[in-house]
């Protein structure tokens, strides 16, 4: 397993990660790469990354879904970034070819931050 950390700087916000993502799996060998985030109000997803209005529509979507205004039970106050990260997912599994993901044309791997600014660790595999 290899690690990275991901400074955010806004409360949220989609941070292309891929070339992060690639750097940890260069040299490795195996199948699948697997990417994952062990926190509870971010995410990870794989999306567009040709156009960065793709990710900006996803992220005012969550917004809509999920508002941070509701007057959710968790006292802390980012249930919100609770329930999106749900949603979303914390990990994403990708086909290796070679040592390089084997991602679509218009792919691109995102760490989404729904309760920032933080410092976000993202950890990958290979097998």
């Amino acid at each position: 397993m290899t690690e990275f950390h991901v400074r955010t700087s806004k409360r949220t916000e989609a941070m292309n990660i891929t070339d992060q993502v690639v750097n940890a799996a260069r040299g490795q060998t195996g199948k699948i790469l697997h990417v994952y985030t062990p926190h509870t109000t971010c995410a990870v997803a794989i999306n567009e990354d040709a156009d960065p209005d793709v990710m900006r529509d996803i992220m005012e979507a969550l917004g809509r879904l999920v508002p941070a205004g509701h007057p959710y039970r968790h006292r802390e106050g980012n249930s919100d970034a609770h329930i999106k990260a749900v949603l979303v997912g914390a990990s994403v599994s990708i086909p290796l070819s070679g040592d390089v993901p084997a991602l679509g044309t218009w792919q691109g791997i995102f760490l989404l931050e729904f309760d920032g600014p933080r410092e976000r660790k993202v950890e990958v595999t290979v097998a």
